[in-house]
């Protein structure tokens, strides 16, 4: 299957910023669930445990990733149902992701951000954001999931170029 990267790049305050879109048949609160409860998270990213509230640390098990790995993500802002702010710190760096939800016509859509830093490597963020996203599709629309080795390497010059 060949893939085509959708995301895009941008200067921002604090470096730069990796802004990726998704629209949904759905609600805002649909699409809000999928981002937020744990078994919907399990889905197309991994479940998570913990107390969730604004300055709570979750940990979150990465389903999709080679050995299942969990991550710490602290939760900086959350504004059901339109706005999610999360922080992780891991031995690939430092990952600052926010998730925005809102209306479009009959559905909803998500903006999904990652702000990378001055020297973090969009090309390789970039594919594996699409990866995600798209498994998100997949999960909500019952579709195949994708497969990764469809977006890495494939996605990587696109980012490269975009940052």
């Amino acid at each position: 299957m060949t893939v085509n990267g959708t995301g895009r790049i941008q200067r921002s305050e604090t470096g730069r910023d990796l802004i990726l879109e998704r629209r949904f048949n759905a609600t805002v609160e649909d699409v809000w669930a999928s981002i937020t409860e744990s078994d919907r998270t399990a889905r197309w990213f991994g479940s998570w445990t913990g107390q969730a509230g604004v300055g709570n640390t979750i940990t979150v098990r990465l389903g999709f990733e080679d050995e299942i790995p969990e991550s710490e993500m602290t939760i900086v802002a959350c504004d059901p149902p339109h706005h999610l702010a999360l922080t992780a710190v891991d031995e690939y760096g430092s990952w600052h992701l926010e998730a925005r939800i809102r209306a479009d016509g009959a559905g909803a859509v998500l903006v999904f951000t990652h702000h990378l830093g001055e020297t973090d490597d969009a090309s390789q963020a970039g594919p594996g954001w699409e990866y995600y996203l798209d498994n998100l599709v997949a999960a909500e629309t019952g579709a195949g999931a994708p497969d990764f080795a469809d977006y890495y390497p494939a996605l990587a010059e696109y980012y490269r170029s975009a940052a």
